[in-house]
């Protein structure tokens, strides 16, 4: 992958934005206001785990923010990059995982699953991007396989994003940066006696530092509308997205140090794609329960050449991945609060369906973006129906034991290009979870954790039969992997103004995806193990100035030899991030952040390894009023590491 560029879009930032939520300033009241940080909750008492947590809007809104999915990184230890051009999902790694698109890491926005199952560019496909990061209003993190309320890709962790309902004043925000990079916002909230209407649009044009300009063209809409009924709250939200995006995709170092092409240079192109999404979803939410339900309908096609001329040498490698489907779903839960035996208890539990009706999901040999060939051209029905429940006990006053149960019934159903591939089926995966938190001292509790968890695989890799590329005989996978793993945890706090997790995690996966370069997909592997350490923290030094940061350390192999070694190719072992946030009561604020990504073996035997990644980027600004003006800065120390790096064989 070419390396970043220096300054990546400085960008001038002039925007009206809620004033409720901005910067601490002093309002035209003369009232000051206070920037309340999420990740300073008190968790001891409530927390089943030292590695689950809140980060609030504030948390937020004041770091750059230079990609959306760089929200997940509002998870301790999570990296987002990026390959294949802006509109495409991110590149997730965490725990060990080079999670690639988002197999072993799940998220939902209102409940509304974002992972993909059975998709054209990957199974567990998380695209973050037709979210709009100023809606945000909070993200809930959970990792590993203890917390029954986590199914399918899971295992490494768990995030629910979750959007405000009301904007408090009118937000007009115009972006300006290099690069061609500009993006404009508009949102707002109208109050009636018939509830409170929200409404925002998002527009982004940018060609990015590339010798071929990216040609980004992006629009996000969202209209939602809240009221008080049935002894609730009811939300009723529509969104669109649509983006197009030419991209210079990864390239060859061997090209770049011969001087065939410039680093920021490209091959073919030709490469890119275009996503459309447009969902509709509505839930209603009363004091102890919530049920609600969704219909998404998604486009999807992306062009790729990773190996350029190596197989067809007079047309190239290029191909065309596709995804056409409609998800919908229901979903319910609640909890309550009991007596069991003069000790309070609490129970919480739900239930969920989901349909993935695929329309056509295929893999086409192309030129030019036209395709010349098909090796797969298949429509998928994928149902999921799936429970939950956890008991939590206090058993003294200071220890508590929560047993948990999640039950995933899957059935399923292929029609191939190929009959031979064609095909149905069915699984039930039943999850134990267990849970125990003690409290040593006032501001110290201890976690014991262990469950077990799964993802699902491509089920169209559990009818196969017929290689569709060489016609040769081949063996299914299973369509639902287990998982199992333990922690031990500790978590210390001081008030609202300091706390620290230290987690000690074990991880063992069945079997694991691998992404597979040169053919454009993933294929399952062997067993695979995970011993790491986790360090988190938030601390606010002074009123103004806030900081937080997270360090992980992971050893990740295969269970058995790979015929040269038990390495994982990706599986970065290190991560740190360091985050400092200062606002004062005049309107300046900044911000700033630092994120190193460690080496990773590329291949089983560590003989090619990636290289270490450092990124600093950093935000100031002033704000009186309604008016804010923001200048955001990217790779401040101008490095030239790469994102993201593949070894070819």
């Amino acid at each position: 992958m070419p390396p970043m560029p220096p300054l990546l879009r400085l960008a001038l930032l002039l925007s009206i934005p809620h004033v409720a939520e901005a910067a601490p300033a002093a309002s035209d009241d003369g009232l000051e206001e206070i920037v309340v940080y999420g990740r300073a909750d008190q968790k001891i008492g409530s927390a089943h785990s030292a590695s689950e947590g809140f980060v609030g809007y504030d948390d937020l809104r004041l770091p750059p923010l230079l990609r959306v999915g760089e929200l997940t990184e509002a998870v301790p230890g999570m990296v987002a990059t990026q390959h294949s051009g802006t509109g495409k999902a991110n590149q997730y790694f965490l725990r060990g995982f080079n999670l690639d698109h988002g197999t072993d890491f799940s998220a939902h926005l209102d409940g509304v699953p974002l992972n993909m199952r059975s998709h054209g560019h990957g199974q567990g496909y998380l695209d973050l991007n037709p979210m709009i990061p100023e809606l945000v209003e909070s993200t809930t993190y959970r990792k590993g396989t203890a917390h029954a309320r986590d199914g399918d890709f899971a295992s490494a962790g768990a995030v629910d994003f979750r959007y405000r309902g009301r904007v408090s004043g009118a937000v007009l925000q115009a972006s300006l940066g290099r690069f061609g990079y500009g993006r404009g916002l508009a949102m707002g909230s109208i109050e009636s006696s018939a509830g409170v209407t929200t409404a925002a649009v998002d527009v982004t044009r940018y060609d990015g530092p590339w010798k071929l300009d990216e040609d980004l063209e992006q629009t996000k809409l969202r209209l939602s509308h809240t009221r008080d009924l049935l002894g609730g709250r009811v939300h009723i939200a529509l969104s669109g997205y649509d983006s197009r995006w030419t991209s210079t995709d990864q390239i060859p170092r061997r090209a770049v140090a011969a001087g065939l092409i410039d680093a920021r240079g490209f091959l073919d192109e030709d490469l890119g794609g275009r996503s459309e999404r447009w969902a509709l979803d509505a839930r209603l939410e009363r004091e102890h329960w919530r049920i609600g339900a969704y219909h998404v309908v998604q486009d999807f096609s992306l062009w790729s050449n990773f190996t350029y001329f190596l197989t067809n040498p007079v047309d190239g490698d290029e191909f065309e991945q596709r995804d056409e489907r409609s998800l919908s779903g229901l979903w319910l839960e609640g909890e309550r609060t009991m007596q069991f035996a003069d000790r309070e208890a609490h129970w919480s539990g739900g239930i969920s369906l989901r349909d993935d009706d695929i329309d056509a999901v295929g893999l086409y040999p192309s030129v030019g973006r036209v395709r010349i060939g098909t090796l797969r051209d298949d429509a998928v029905e994928e149902q999921s129906l799936s429970g939950w429940g956890e008991l939590e006990l206090h058993v003294t006053d200071a220890t508590r034991i929560v047993a948990g149960l999640r039950g995933d019934a899957f059935d399923w159903r292929v029609d191939a290009r190929l009959p031979e591939n064609s095909g149905s089926g069915d699984d039930l995966r039943w999850s134990p979870k267990f849970a125990l938190a003690h409290r040593f001292a006032d501001g110290l509790e201890g976690y014991a954790n262990w469950g077990r968890g799964f993802h699902s695989n491509d089920v169209r890799g559990a009818t196969i039969t017929i290689d569709p590329a060489s016609g040769a005989a081949t063996d299914a996978v299973p369509a639902i992997v287990a998982s199992e793993g333990w922690e031990l945890g500790l978590r210390l706090e001081r008030g609202r103004r300091f706390n620290a997790t230290l987690v000690l995690f074990h991880l063992e996966l069945d079997s694991e995806l691998v992404y597979v370069g040169d053919a454009g997909t993933t294929e399952p592997n062997d067993a695979t193990e995970r011993l790491g350490l986790e360090l988190a923290g938030f601390w606010r030094l002074t009123e103004r100035l806030a900081a937080n940061l997270a360090w992980t350390m992971t050893d990740a192999e295969f269970e058995q030899d790979q015929g040269g070694g038990r390495e994982i190719p990706g599986a970065v072992a290190d991560t740190f991030t360091l985050g400092l946030n200062w606002a004062h009561p005049t309107g300046w604020f900044a911000s700033s952040r630092v994120r190193w990504l460690g080496e990773a073996p590329l291949v089983e035997d560590d003989s090619v390894r990636s290289r270490d990644s450092l990124l600093v980027n950093a935000g100031a600004g002033w704000r009186r009023g309604a008016l804010e003006l923001r200048l955001d800065a990217f790779n401040l120390l101008d490095s030239g590491n790469d994102d993201i790096a593949f070894h070819l064989e």
